[in-house]
């Protein structure tokens, strides 16, 4: 049976915080198939090498738009974003796509620490998804 996958995704200035959270969750997420764009996958393998990590490309680069593709084609089961809300983005518009993707496919979708924190630690809420 295939393991249930992540899409982990962090703005530039909440790369440390998704960092934190993968080295603090190792454990948890080391029983998902992780997904993550490009630098914060870097970044997360730099901090943990033993994760499950496939890196995509960087989201201004078409990153959120593979994610978004992999959440239609029903291969990814949660979506954590951490998002910055203090700083324009030039490529808000594909975050707003990724995230509508996320809310119309009925996956679970945390954008702060504090729901990544509720959604990790019961993971079998990733898994009641279709």
């Amino acid at each position: 049976m295939p393991r249930p996958a992540l899409a982990l995704v962090a703005h530039d200035k909440k790369k440390d915080d998704l960092v934190a959270f993968a080295v603090s969750h190792q454990t948890k997420l080391g029983d998902f198939d992780l997904y993550a764009t490009g630098t914060t996958g870097s970044r997360i393998l730099a901090a943990v090498p033993t994760l499950p990590v496939t890196r995509l490309k960087s989201g201004p680069l078409g990153g959120d738009q593979q994610i978004g593709a992999l959440i239609a084609e029903g291969r990814i089961k949660g979506l954590i974003f951490f998002v910055d809300p203090l700083t324009p983005m030039p490529h808000d518009v594909d975050v707003k796509a990724l995230m509508r993707l996320a809310a119309l496919y009925d996956i679970p979708m945390a954008l702060n620490q504090a729901t990544a924190n509720l959604l990790i630690a019961h993971p079998d809420a990733f898994l009641q998804t279709s």
